[in-house]
């Protein structure tokens, strides 16, 4: 195994999902925002699930997203 091909692949791949989720979250956010479902003072719990199948890895994470 190359360690340094392995840790960039793992870092790329983290880096997708953090820049495409924080993304998808704003844009909720906005859309509920602008058609009045949420105040935006609100706290919404958030769960994301890390799946690797070749590995029988699942984890999962949870945490909140907070407007104010």
């Amino acid at each position: 195994m190359d360690e340094e091909v392995f840790n960039l692949s793992i870092r790329k791949f983290l880096k997708m999902v953090g820049v495409s989720s924080q993304r998808d979250i704003e844009q909720a956010v906005a859309r509920a925002l602008a058609d009045g479902s949420i105040a935006g003072k609100e706290t919404f719990p958030a769960t994301v699930t890390l799946e690797v199948a070749g590995l029988k890895l699942n984890a999962r994470f949870d945490g909140e997203i907070r407007l104010e």
